[in-house]
């Protein structure tokens, strides 16, 4: 069995320790198989900032970098031309490719299929993350019909993929959007133990400081919650990553005279767990937002989340009042409220940062890695090794 996985960019760390798995269960279930992660890209170009120069990576799987490079800045021809490179040189028996939005990745996925082979489509969109047309809708379901079968990110997606006609057995993994737990929990608890001299509470957003994420909103509620009173000890705000916004929200700091925020700038996606670690509950008020991978690692660490209902990950991660609360990212007060709670009664904070831990364990790199590799086998109808 040959496995080929067409992925978008090199830095996704998140994909990095599911990759990994996937090819340790393969290796260990299927000895005679082969992987390969053709990577179109080294990152996209918004992200840039938070690669460090020189930052050597250990991935352990095998993968090549088609362009060494931003995403942005490879065409759909190019994309198109090096994809059928690799494909017509590894000769894979199923094609797994990273949604349906990459033309280059779906003129690969017909030839594949008109050749014989089974493909697989990864999808992380729901149906709240952005605005729909009629036509691209009708679109992504002829696109859609193609596939054999799906790996979705969680339960907003397997919803929206069902509402484009796609039949459940299709639908072979409902859990993908994983990070890498062990490690970010691990360097979260270091990065607790050095401040544990330290008293704060510090509300905490990590992500581009962009129109979409809503900032200014976060920033109204969190000072509404300054001007009440009896609201003891001080709280801050934190705000990890970097932006088009970030003036403007800096302009709209010091016109509105809110106290305690501090901008980091951004940071690489190592040093998230040491911010989180300064952090007491995570808040992510997106107006869109495909899933929120932040929002699982804020969950590994022990944390409570205020999350905003447009989120992909909020059916599966947020139970009201029990881990943290859903919000409606237009309404102010709905935020003003959730970030009040905390502020109000801090000791629900370790109550529903035990909850997070307890929901976050579902959406685990090995579990989802093995019921990738059962698809890929089942599809390419193969037995597990005897002799494993």
């Amino acid at each position: 069995m040959r496995i080929l996985i067409v992925h978008n960019q090199l830095w996704a760390h998140y994909k990095s320790v599911l990759f990994q798995e996937i090819y340790k269960e393969l290796t260990s279930q299927y000895t005679t198989s082969s992987l390969l992660v053709a990577q179109i890209a080294l990152h996209e170009k918004s992200r840039e900032g938070m690669v460090r120069k020189g930052e050597k990576m250990d991935y352990q799987y095998p993968y090549k970098v088609l362009f060494n490079r931003s995403l942005d800045s490879v065409g759909a021809l190019e994309r198109t031309v090096a994809l059928f490179r690799e494909y017509n040189a590894f000769k894979p028996d199923v094609v797994n490719i990273t949604g349906y939005f990459d033309i280059a990745q779906v003129v690969l996925m017909f030839f594949a299929k008109a050749n014989g082979k089974k493909v697989i489509i990864s999808s992380e969109s729901s149906e709240v993350d952005r605005k729909r047309s009629i036509p691209k809708e009708f679109l992504k379901k002829c696109i859609l019909g193609a596939a054999d079968a799906f790996f979705c990110f969680g339960s907003s997606t397997v919803a929206y993929l069902t509402s484009l006609g796609i039949a459940a057995e299709k639908i072979v993994v409902t859990k993908a959007a994983v990070v890498d737990n062990d490690e970010i929990a691990n360097q979260f608890q270091a990065a607790r133990n050095q401040l544990s001299s330290q008293t704060f509470r510090n509300f905490i957003f990590v992500g581009r400081l962009a129109p979409e994420k809503n900032l200014v909103t976060l920033l109204s509620a969190f000072k509404r919650c300054q001007e009440s009173e009896n609201r003891y000890p001080q709280w801050g705000l934190i705000l990890v990553g970097e932006g088009p916004e970030k003036s403007s929200l800096e302009e709209f700091i010091h016109r509105n005279k809110i106290a305690n925020v501090k901008f980091v700038g951004g940071v690489s996606w190592k040093e998230v767990p040491n911010w989180l670690a300064q952090g007491t509950v995570l808040v992510l008020p997106s107006f869109s937002e495909p899933w929120g991978l932040v929002v699982n690692e804020a969950m590994v660490c022990g944390m409570p989340v205020i999350v905003s209902n447009k989120c992909g990950c909020a059916p599966d991660l947020i139970e009201e009042n029990g881990n943290g609360f859903l919000i409606e990212p237009t309404n102010v007060l709905s935020l003003t409220k959730a970030m009040g709670y905390y502020m109000d009664k801090p000791d629900a904070i370790q109550k529903h940062g035990d909850r997070s831990r307890e929901i976050i364990r579902e959406f685990s790199p090995k579990t989802v890695a093995n019921e990738m590799v059962k698809a890929f086998s089942q599809l390419a109808e193969l037995k597990v090794d005897e002799n494993t």
